[in-house]
């Protein structure tokens, strides 16, 4: 026998559970070792401190508005434009975004936002790739 579903979407769990936590969280320290790393290895070397705090306090803002996005939503009020949500994942949130897909199931199931999520979050990881082992390498080729 099967459990009932609550939610209003077939084949949707409604539980606060999420889908194997421990490779999701796995996933996720690997993903954030090079930004996080490479932050602060800027900040020992004296360069800025601004990676460090920007990686926060962007990831927690972009956080709260994937849960806003998400109760708009719901409540069918109004939605935050997707453009803005990439435009604070570019600009160093993507950490958030990521907890946030996962903590609030938002944005996980459209393909070209996924697409274009993953690719913020390659380009991040190239950055920091080229700064921390090719010294700067690819920037200069541009």
């Amino acid at each position: 026998m099967s459990e009932p579903r609550s939610s209003g979407r077939p084949g949707r769990n409604s539980g606060t559970t999420v889908a194997h936590p421990r490779l999701k969280w796995l996933a996720f320290a690997l993903l954030c070792g090079l930004p996080l790393f490479g932050s602060l290895s800027l900040w020992q070397q004296g360069v800025s401190l601004l990676p460090l705090v920007g990686y926060g306090v962007v990831s927690g803002l972009t956080f709260a508005l994937y849960g806003y996005d998400k109760r708009q939503a719901r409540n069918n009020g109004r939605r935050t434009p997707e453009k803005v949500l990439h435009a604070l994942e570019l600009a160093g949130g993507w950490p958030g975004a990521l907890l946030a897909q996962q903590v609030f199931r938002h944005k996980t199931r459209k393909v070209s936002y996924q697409a274009l999520f993953w690719l913020i979050v390659a380009v991040h990881q190239v950055f920091w790739i080229d700064r921390l082992f090719l010294d700067a390498g690819l920037s200069n080729l541009l």
